[in-house]
């Protein structure tokens, strides 16, 4: 069992969670996650780790409510425990020396985005971070982007807070702008990770994504988070999660990812 040591509601529907896991934070590392299960009959769903702190022997997750399995979730508070909490798993990002790197986060994305942007930073890497939501009361950890970041442009879809926009404006404007990007990292909902990497694709600079299909048990047995990048069949949970954007097959990604959505739909009326 895994306490909860801290719960903290971000912004409506998304919370932090500070898990008691030393063996999880000994070991975690920047673009990994781990695979929860709250309870003996619950299902195990993938997390992407936002901090850890190996003397503390915690490690951070950030939720966002969906399903019924998050949305149970939700309901657990600070000294709760749950059953499962299996990492780190998949690859970490590449992180080196790399120039001027753009860090796009979209909604919850910006978790991930943040240890990510704060390990290229340590490298000796010019970040611009852009983060986007779709109102003002979706926005969180900008400060704690900002303290990671050179530059940070803030989106709203309607406008209520930073520029009215989609994140790939930006993007593209600094591609335009004749500043030298050497690499983008993208992470958020799958539709602006494609979005994205279709910006960057003209201009010839390499788009890292994280990718979020479908997982059950996170080490390559039951193959559900397969994906297929540059024509091969890959498994999310120990290829990846990072892919070259340039090279993800999205449409079938989107039409696996849709597979459940009945299933998961009654099940939420269910409970």
């Amino acid at each position: 069992m895994y306490k909860i040591l801290v719960k903290e509601d971000l912004v409506p529907n998304i919370h932090l969670f500070k898990i008691e896991a030393p063996n999880v934070a000994k070991k975690a590392q920047a673009g990994q996650f781990v695979v929860i299960r709250i309870d003996e009959r619950g299902e195990r769903i993938p997390l992407t780790v936002a901090d850890w702190d190996e003397k503390e022997g915690s490690v951070t997750i950030v939720v966002m409510e969906v399903g019924t399995t998050t949305c149970r979730l939700a309901l657990l508070q600070a000294g709760d425990y749950i059953a499962d909490f299996v990492g780190p798993l998949g690859l970490p990002t590449h992180i080196d020396n790399f120039g001027t790197v753009v860090c796009v986060a979209g909604g919850v994305g910006v978790a991930p985005i943040m240890t990510i942007a704060r390990a290229v930073r340590r490298e000796g890497n010019r970040v611009i971070s852009i983060l986007g939501a779709r109102n003002k009361d979706l926005v969180f950890w900008e400060d704690e982007l900002r303290s990671v970041s050179d530059q940070l442009i803030v989106t709203t879809d309607d406008g209520s807070y930073g520029r009215k926009g989609v994140v790939t404006e930006p993007l593209k404007e600094l591609l335009e702008s004749g500043g030298k990007v050497d690499r983008v990292i993208a992470i958020g909902p799958s539709i602006m990770m494609k979005y994205c990497s279709l910006t960057t694709r003209p201009f010839g600079v390499k788009t890292i994504v994280s990718l979020n299909p479908i997982m059950v048990d996170g080490t390559g047995m039951c193959g559900c988070c397969r994906v297929s990048v540059n024509g091969v069949t890959r498994f999310v949970c120990v290829d990846g999660p990072d892919f070259d954007g340039h090279q993800v097959d999205w449409d079938l990604l989107f039409a696996r990812q849709c597979i459940y959505l009945d299933e998961e739909k009654s099940s939420l009326e269910q409970w």
